[in-house]
């Protein structure tokens, strides 16, 4: 294998027509500017994890998706399933073209502008970012699950599945915003949840709860991926008034910082019970995440391709 060929994992937008147009015009301009590459196609989102096993253990050292947060993610974990050899010498890169692209906003990559993008790959300029985990405490199921960007729980990631599946029904931005606030009529709001933060052991209805390594999706704005350092935020029992007004700013890119919000920096979350709230990672659903388990932070874990 070429150390300098690339290994590409192209996941296509659900719900947007003409996909191969956006793929093509990405392929002609790596053509153009003589990059050396094979790809592959997710055939859905539970293939992504799967293909990037496959690019890591056939030695490809420099991975990018073409895709979102959620892709990013399942990469992520495919390729840390290969083993702390293939962890240290793989390199990451994203040309973000999913729905929730905030891990590539935070390095100031564009949807709009993949050729910039594709020259700063080119350059390969690395950063050793952190990675979050997940470790289950059930014996039978330890194996970690890992995250660039945030963790949620409660009504966020309830928020992510449904913006997700909405926008691939509809297609377009506004009537999944639309679409979305109206199905976030029939969703439970809290749940009775128990988990550790510092000092503070917190056992009450929660709204939604942020673990992340990263921004959050706005939720933790302070946030840095190489810090070795996790912020939480925690959302209760806000005014109706309130709630609304923080799940419109959230649609927009933004969190309401309000007096139901309680902000933690920290190194570990142990969390006892979820009270069966959803969990995502990334936005991607975590279809066998449950409680009780630890959240940590592994400082400057990965290699990920940053502009240059």
């Amino acid at each position: 294998m070429e150390p300098s060929r690339w290994g590409i994992i192209y996941c296509p937008k659900d719900g947007v027509r003409h996909i191969h147009k956006e793929w093509e015009a990405i392929r002609s301009y790596l053509t153009e500017k003589g990059v050396l590459y094979d790809f592959v196609q997710s055939e859905g989102p539970k293939s992504v994890e799967r293909l990037a096993a496959m690019l890591a253990s056939n030695g490809y050292t420099t991975i990018i998706i073409v895709g979102g947060d959620a892709a990013l993610n399942r990469a992520l974990n495919g390729v840390l399933s290969q083993g702390e050899e293939v962890r240290r010498s793989v390199a990451f890169g994203v040309i973000p073209n999913g729905w929730g692209n905030d891990f590539a906003h935070f390095w100031g990559f564009e949807e709009d502008n993949y050729k910039q993008t594709i020259d700063w790959l080119i350059k390969r300029r690395i950063r050793k970012v952190d990675v979050g985990y997940c470790v289950p405490r059930r014996t039978e199921d330890s194996h970690p699950r890992f995250f660039l960007n945030c963790v949620n729980v409660g009504l966020v990631a309830n928020i992510m599945n449904i913006k997700h599946k909405t926008r691939r029904f509809w297609g377009m931005l506004t009537l999944s915003h639309l679409s979305s606030m109206f199905l976030l009529l029939f969703q439970r709001m809290e749940h009775k949840m128990h988990f550790k933060v510092n000092l503070d052991d917190i056992d009450k209805s929660v709204m939604t709860v942020c673990i992340s390594s990263a921004r959050g999706y706005g939720q933790t704005p302070s946030g840095v991926p190489y810090n070795g350092l996790l912020d939480v935020s925690v959302v209760s029992h806000p005014e109706i008034s309130q709630m609304v007004e923080a799940l419109w700013m959230l649609f927009r890119g933004r969190f309401l910082n309000h007096k139901a919000v309680k902000s933690y920096r920290t190194k570990e979350v142990d969390f006892f019970d979820n009270g069966k709230a959803m969990i995502s990672l990334d936005g991607a659903v975590w279809e066998n995440g449950s409680t009780p388990m630890k959240i940590g932070i592994h400082q400057e874990w990965v290699n990920f391709i940053i502009p240059g």
